[in-house]
């Protein structure tokens, strides 16, 4: 536990067979369940995970036998941590990005009860972000400012980050079942949560390449997530403000 909280830690692994095993050996002792979610890898990342679960009791292996995608795989965690009935479940990926021992400052917003949720930030910073190859960077503030604009969160500066805490209470008050299943995942969290209610803080951290290439063909995935946004943005404000509006007002 943390600070009188459980804690879960969703991570989501396709071909992570380099990475995984530090993931999970750097994940603080006060984490209480790991859900390691293997996306139909093709290389030993679920041996390898296999093999990790009968070390460490926390790890519950989640395996996709078809690769449903990076939303998926989230989803998965999600529900399982729903179904657990945690206080807070964080998500994060398998491939050495993202820093496990700094997962308290992600907590803390929740712990003290000013935040439901908290959202990694690679941009806040310039130091962060130096070692982020330049059209992932010019992709990433692209649709900063689309996801802006559709989530209404306009202090939010990384919004394709994965590295995300939040709590039970507002996950419970999301339909996952409604959630975009790829690699646009966060920014429609993002919209979703923002018709729930919930209130988000940026948490600063670098950014860490290893020399692996993205698997995100960044071409495709502006345009198809730029049009996702635009749908989101009019569900929201019907969601919200209209059919909100409307049922507040029926007798």
């Amino acid at each position: 536990m943390y600070k009188n909280k459980t804690i879960a830690v969703a991570i989501r692994a396709y071909n992570e067979e380099k990475f995984i095993s530090s993931m999970v050996n750097d994940m603080p002792d006060f984490v209480d369940r790991i859900y390691i979610i293997n996306d139909a890898s093709t290389d030993g990342t679920l041996e390898i995970i296999s093999k990790l679960s009968k070390q460490d009791r926390r790890i519950f292996v989640i395996n996709h036998y078809v690769r449903c995608g990076a939303g998926s795989a989230a989803i998965s965690g999600l529900k399982h941590a729903l179904l657990e009935n945690v206080n807070i479940v964080a998500i994060m990926d398998g491939d050495g990005q993202m820093i496990p021992s700094i997962l308290s400052d992600f907590l803390d917003p929740m712990v003290s009860g000013t935040a439901d949720c908290s959202k990694g930030s690679r941009l806040s910073r310039r130091d962060h972000n130096r070692e982020m190859p330049r059209l992932r960077l010019f992709g990433n503030f692209l649709l900063t400012y689309l996801t802006r604009i559709a989530s209404g969160y306009w202090h939010i500066s990384d919004p394709q980050n994965g590295y995300i805490a939040i709590s039970i209470e507002i996950l419970k008050k999301i339909d996952l079942a409604n959630i975009e299943r790829g690699f646009a995942f966060e920014n429609d969290l993002l919209v979703k949560l923002n018709v729930a209610s919930a209130r988000i803080v940026n948490i600063a951290h670098p950014a860490i390449y290893r020399g692996q290439s993205s698997k995100i063909i960044y071409s495709s995935f502006i345009v198809q997530t730029s049009w996702l946004l635009v749908k989101d943005f009019g569900w929201r404000l019907w969601k919200k403000y209209l059919f909100g509006a409307t049922s507040r007002n029926q007798p």
